[in-house]
């Protein structure tokens, strides 16, 4: 208990950021987003996998700032079908050219750079993208708040009356009772929250909780099919209780992208 009390406290500057928004929000998402890069290439080498971090950095940072450009100045059409296409050549082609140099990577380590750039830099920055939608404010937090609630409730839940595994191959602590548990609870927190501050947008809250939750606890077994594969129990230690920032944003990796594009098709239209 007194490791989660710390790795909760840990957590208040993140909130500060996400409260600022703008390119504070966009500083914070990339930090988390270049440490769970790192965390992520380091489990691969206990397989013999070596992507390059140099690569998946550079071209995360490289999306990064270009969101930061539009923020600064404004740009409309900031998700632009040119912006993403450009970015998707940059980072493809880099690694590409470093299975084609032999210095660094083999075939499995370029294509491993292509994976951890796109999964942890590409689903992380959804959380910018979100934030520059028309509401974005309150759906940056309606989308954190589906994916911490449904991890607090799946494991408050799933601790105390958890009889029957979910995925046991993955996670063998993981049960039905605590998914449902973390789906009703994260449904019930987006509710409360927009009862109180959007109400307005309490339906498509409650919608958001259902959809946030399920890609809460893909993106959590995705993370524990990585751990399994690897053979590691942490991604890292830089989070007391929790392991590294890889073990607490796995969640929020999935759920962002899902509830941007719920926002793009659901509330815009």
């Amino acid at each position: 208990m007194r490791q989660r009390v710390i790795s909760a406290l840990l957590m208040v500057p993140l909130i500060v950021f996400v409260y600022a928004g703008g390119l504070a929000l966009a500083a914070v998402a990339l930090v988390v987003a270049c440490i769970g890069a790192v965390e992520l290439i380091n489990g691969l080498e206990h397989i013999k996998i070596r992507a390059s971090k140099a690569v998946s950095l550079g071209c995360i940072a490289l999306l990064y700032a270009i969101l930061a450009f539009g923020i600064h100045m404004d740009v409309p059409g900031l998700v632009s079908a040119n912006i993403w296409m450009l970015w998707l050549f940059v980072f493809g082609a880099s690694a590409l050219l470093l299975i084609m140099a032999g210095i660094e990577c083999d075939i499995t380590g370029g294509a491993a750079t292509l994976l951890v750039t796109a999964y942890i830099g590409y689903f992380s920055a959804h959380a910018v993208l979100i934030e520059r939608l028309p509401r974005g404010a309150a759906l940056i937090w309606i989308s954190l708040i589906s994916a911490f609630c449904t991890d607090i409730f799946a494991y408050l839940v799933g601790t105390r009356f958890g009889r029957h595994k979910l995925s046991p191959r993955l996670s063998p602590h993981k049960t039905i009772e605590g998914a449902a548990g973390g789906l009703l609870g994260g449904m019930g927190c987006c509710a409360l929250f927009s009862v109180i501050f959007v109400p307005d947008l309490l339906m498509h809250s409650i919608a958001i909780g259902l959809i946030g939750s399920i890609a809460a606890q893909s993106g959590d077994l995705v993370a524990s099919a990585f751990k399994r594969k690897t053979g590691i129990k942490d991604f890292g230690t830089l989070i007391p209780g929790h392991g590294g920032i890889l073990d607490r944003f796995d969640s929020v990796l999935f759920t962002l992208p899902a509830v941007y594009y719920y926002a793009v098709f659901a509330i815009a239209s």
